[in-house]
Order: structure tokens, then sequence, then C-alpha cells
């Protein structure tokens, strides 16, 4: 039996404590906040999108940074294992939209208060409001631990799952990468990921709070496409945010930090430019004697007219039975390709992940060991592993806890 020291009380690091404990080890979780699981507590609005119901090419194919890691991890504790852990130690849990799995109760506390009875069941020790300073080793593999206290605990191996940068209210504020460091790691530069994005156009205030579904987004540096995608998203005071931009942020972040980017939204995206154009011809014959700006209810939710009218170049009062046919496909082709100006990623505070972290080259794909010290895991964000959004960011915990804690071995 070795004695298994987890840093983090996050879904990686209890994930890793439950499966050392399983596999009979004297396990002992470490958390410096006063309660275990605080980001799960919030992810998902609060409901915790726990994994995502995909076949497993999907799955690998939604992870934005070193897909070719995690197979492994993945395929040694599927989603579709999570789905029956979780269901076993008692959480019932649905599949919505997207795949996407939440537990029956919407309440992300039912994830956490699951999680924290099973490690009670195991006798894992916990240890909450505890702050690791320092990972000790001697001769090169893992020896101690010491806390904030003063207090020194010895172990036998260590697990650090202390999570990234992102939503550092939770706790998360990079104490992982300076282990690493300290330890001979390499730590890849991060960045906020999953995150809003600022929009330089001045109109998006009048659009704050307006949903767009069934659209689709394009993102062009220049002339190259760099991402698109179709589904939901959201205007805010500042920019965009919503499911579609937070993935996308993950894949133009680091090119943001150069420069700006375009961002097209095809608003009818089921519709070609001649179907649509028919469809806006048909409206116009029906609404002929009306103004131009009191003839698009049908088109468009009433916030978004004022500003389409706007950037059309259409007179507000133009009669529609007036408006030319080289007018009409302006209008077209502003529905088609609405475009506006990303200018950054809003910063940490509201990134729901971290990219970049502790360099997978140094890692042992298959049991998350350090291939630098001995007896030294990783689990979770602090390594640089990160996905869109769907569940698949929290699999990526709960596949590398598993594999940390099932690998941890007695000498």
């Amino acid at each position: 039996m070795a004695k298994v020291l987890v840093i983090g009380g996050g879904a990686a690091g209890m994930m890793a404590a439950i499966f050392a404990a399983r596999n009979g080890h004297d396990a002992h979780l470490f958390e410096k906040n006063e309660k275990l699981g605080k980001k799960i507590y919030i992810t998902g609005k609060g409901r915790c999108n726990l994994t995502n119901a995909c076949d497993m090419e999907e799955l690998l194919d939604s992870v934005v940074t070193n897909k070719k890691f995690l197979y492994s991890s993945f395929y040694g504790f599927t989603n579709e294992e999570t789905m029956e852990f979780f269901q076993s130690i008692g959480l019932e849990i649905k599949i919505e939209r997207g795949n996407r799995v939440f537990p029956v109760s919407d309440h992300s506390s039912d994830v956490i208060r699951v999680l924290e009875r099973e490690l009670r069941r195991l006798n894992v020790k916990l240890y909450l409001r505890e702050k690791v300073t320092w990972v000790g080793t001697s001769e090169n593999r893992f020896s101690y631990l010491k806390l904030e206290n003063g207090e020194t605990v010895k172990g036998d191996a260590c697990i650090i799952a202390t999570g990234g940068n992102s939503y550092q209210t939770t706790g998360s504020d990079g104490d992982g990468y300076r282990f690493a460091e300290e330890l001979g790691h390499t730590v890849t530069e991060i960045s906020p990921a999953l995150v809003p994005v600022e929009i330089k156009e001045g109109f998006v205030k009048e659009l704050q709070g307006l949903s767009l579904r069934n659209v689709e987004i394009s993102v062009l540096d220049d002339r190259k496409e760099v991402y698109r995608e179709f589904g939901e998203m959201l205007f805010t005071h500042y920019g965009v945010s919503g499911p579609l931009i937070l993935s996308a942020s993950s894949f133009v972040g680091s090119r943001l930090k150069k420069k700006t980017l375009r961002l097209i939204i095809d608003l009818k995206p089921a519709l070609s430019f001649e179907q649509l154009d028919a469809r806006v011809l048909r409206d116009f014959e029906e609404n002929k004697n009306r103004q131009f700006k009191n003839a698009l209810d049908k088109l468009f939710p009433s916030k978004l007219i004022p500003v389409i009218v706007t950037l059309s170049g259409i007179s507000p009062e133009k009669k529609v039975n007036e408006i030319t046919k080289e007018e009409r496909h302006r209008l077209v082709s502003l529905i088609k390709g609405m475009e506006m100006t990303m200018t950054k990623l809003r910063d940490f505070n509201e990134a729901i992940i971290t990219q970049g972290g502790v360099s997978v080259k140094e890692i042992n794909p298959a049991t998350m060991e350090s291939k630098k010290v001995g007896g030294v895991y990783f689990a979770g964000e602090v390594l640089d592993l990160d996905a869109v959004t769907g569940g698949f960011n929290l699999q990526i915990a709960w596949s590398t806890g598993n594999a940390a804690g099932s690998s941890v071995f007695d000498e």
C-alpha cells in the first residue's frame, strides 16, 4: 500500500484520489478552499455538464490541444465508463441536446456530493483549507509535501491536480505550474480559453442580451478561415459570447494576441443566397407599402432589426416597393455575412478553462507520471490539454484523474 498525496480537490483530484483508494492505497487529498469541487459547482451554469455521450471519434475530435496524448486515458476511462461510474455512486444522469450529459436534478452540487460521499466511503483523508507550498523530492523521486502552516507530509506518490489559471475565485491560481517548473518541467504559455471575445464595432452594445440560435460563424485571418461552426451565440455589452464563440476562442486566441480577426455571421445558414433572396422578395411583396424598417419582423428578432437596417445602407423610411434589386441583394449578402472585428479575448476571470500548461511531452500518457521525477503524477487542467464546450473538458479531468489514480504503484 502506497501513501498517495493528491493536491487539488477539483474534478481530476477527486477522481484520482477515488481510484488510488479503490486500488488499495492510502489516499490523502489536500484542498486549499473550504470545500471540494468549487469549480465543478459553477460549470454548465451551475448544472454541471459532466461529459458528452458522443462516440470516441467525436470525443477526440473535440480536443483542441494535444489530442493524441489523450488516446490512452480516454480509452482507459471512456465517456461511457464515466457515466456508468457516476450512476454507480448514486448520481442520476440525463442526456440533452448535443449529447451533453447532466445530473437529472440539474444541480452541480449533486455531482460534488456523490464524489465526496465516495471519497469518505473509501476512507480518503480530506484536508480542507490546507494550501500546499512545496513538492519535495529525494534522489529524483517524490518524497514529501510542505504545507503553508509549516507542516511536512511524507508520501510515496504525489498527484498534482491543481487546475489551471481560470476562474481564480475558485482557487485556480497557477500553483501547479510553479510546482511543475520547480520539479524541472516545461510549462507552455498559458492563455484564457472558452472565453468571450471583445468586438470593435459599437453596434454590439445595442444587441446586448440578444441570443442567436442556428447561426453559422466563421473567423477569418485575412482571407484564411481559421474556424467555422454552427450553433448559438450571444451578444454582450463588449462583444460576443455563447457556445459558438467560447469554442472559437480556443482556436483563435493565439492569433488575436497579434492582430484583429474578422468574424462573419451567417444569420440564415439553412438557405442559399438564391433561396434567401426569394424569401426576402416574398416578405417585401407582403409589405410593399410599408417602410423598410417595419418590413423585417419575420426575418429577425426585433433587437436586431435597427442594426441590420443601418448596416444595409438602405434608408429606414424607404418604401419597400422602392427598394432596388441591387439594394435587396446587398441586404441578402449582409444576412449571409454580417461582419465584425474581433479585437481580443476577455481575461482569465471570465475564462472557463486555461489553454497551455505542463508540457505533455514530459508526461507518460498511459499513467500520467512525470518522465522527469518518479512518483509525481499530473491530472486535469494543469496539463497542456483543452477541448471545446460540451462536457469535453470535464471528461479530460475524469480520464486523466482516473489514469493517475489507477497507475500509482506501491514500491
